[in-house]
């Protein structure tokens, strides 16, 4: 459901700020932005609508940085469905999120870079990742081969921040990456660090030069070795590099999560889903993009048995950090909100301050999605908690 407010305040929330739960509070929303952010309170004054959030979690709104689709929409072959995508995952939690296109045909994908982002309902896509073409062969997992491309500056036109492109994967190993990471680094792009086989020196020069993320840790990469480190070894070991991390118990196992959360913490772990369009949808075969998938407990894979991105949602990939990792709330919730938006650039969201936006997710005790406004909207209320939105 979606309801658009002048003036609404969250109250008597346990509310997250700086890290950890501060206690109960009111979120007062100044149209779009967080007007105040007030302890101890419960009161309505000045709003003109309130939502009761007694016995919740009131955190910032999450941000997925790596997601494919869900609910049917693919969007590589879709871009033109990004908004509908944005309407739809508000129910996980999702206020801000990079559509990501993978690798496909250069036509497919300058369709993908000329469609207008801009949404007027739901969680907000705020730019794209480009997930491909310039990936290892060998590691590129279910990516199409047929559509790799080395890098250059030819396969890279146009990909800057002022056009939309926020986040791009590439395999730094690969001939001409370095002027490619040189370039994209330079015109405001966030570069991650993934489907390679690079070792720990080729990782570290490609940080060197601005690379400041790793892509799913663990998955499509060379494995860590205690002689070969690799780009496991540099994410793990390193104090700048963010590393994204599918925490659905298929493509990390949980005792590897806690590993990863051991050495990365709140602040340099991103929890991201890589969701396909399979998300949200029933277990069976599908086609996603070219290629044919199966869904079931044992995650989204080729026919090959090769992990063909996921079918997680963020809210539960928040819940389960928590049991993975005996981490608390307010840190695994940071690895989906501050922590995104201070690799992705977004200083205007990620946490609850006053001039920020009003983008928040309200959660049950046990880190379910109870509510989910952006921009001081309400564009999401699960129906058993219906009473607690006062109109």
């Amino acid at each position: 459901m979606s309801r658009r407010d002048n003036s609404t305040a969250i109250i008597g929330g346990d509310v997250i700020v700086a890290g950890a739960q501060a206690g109960v509070g009111d979120v007062v929303f100044d149209g779009p932005l967080i007007g105040a952010v007030r302890k101890d309170g419960s009161t309505t004054e000045g709003s003109d609508r309130h939502f009761d959030a007694q016995g919740l979690i009131v955190s910032a709104g999450f941000i997925d940085a790596q997601i494919n689709g869900a609910h049917g929409i693919d969007v590589t072959a879709e871009p033109e469905r990004i908004g509908e995508l944005g309407a739809e995952i508000t129910r996980y939690g999702v206020t801000a999120f990079l559509p990501t296109v993978i690798t496909c045909s250069p036509r497919r994908r300058a369709v993908a870079l000329a469609t207008e982002l801009a949404v007027t309902g739901g969680a907000v896509a705020v730019g794209l990742h480009l997930e491909g073409p310039m990936l290892a062969p060998t590691r590129r997992g279910a990516h199409p081969e047929q559509w790799l491309e080395l890098p250059s500056s030819a396969v890279i036109d146009g990909w800057t921040r002022d056009a939309g492109v926020v986040m791009v994967t590439i395999a730094p190993e690969l001939p001409g990456a370095i002027d490619a990471i040189s370039q994209l680094v330079g015109d405001g792009v966030v570069v991650s660090i993934g489907h390679t086989d690079a070792t720990a020196e080729c990782v570290l020069h490609a940080k060197r030069l601005g690379a400041t993320a790793v892509t799913h840790l663990f998955n499509a990469m060379a494995p860590f070795g205690h002689r070969a480190p690799g780009p496991i070894g540099v994410a793990l070991a390193d104090d700048s590099l963010i590393a994204g991390l599918i925490c659905d118990g298929i493509h990390v196992d949980p005792l590897v999560v806690r590993v990863a959360w051991q050495a990365l913490g709140p602040a340099r772990l991103m929890l991201v889903t890589d969701a396909t369009a399979v998300l949200g949808l029933a277990p069976g075969r599908r086609r996603l993009g070219e290629i044919d998938i199966d869904v079931s407990s044992a995650g989204v894979r080729t026919s090959d048995g090769t992990l063909a991105g996921s079918d997680l949602a963020l809210d539960q990939a928040v819940r389960n950090l928590v049991a993975f990792t005996g981490c608390t709330a307010a840190e695994a919730v940071a690895t989906v909100t501050t922590t995104p938006s201070r690799l992705l650039g977004l200083d205007d969201r990620g946490s609850l301050e006053a001039g920020k936006r009003a983008d928040v997710t309200v959660l049950d005790p046990g880190l379910r999605v109870v509510a989910t406004f952006v921009g001081g909207a309400l564009e999401y209320l699960a129906d058993e908690e219906a009473s607690r939105w006062k109109s």
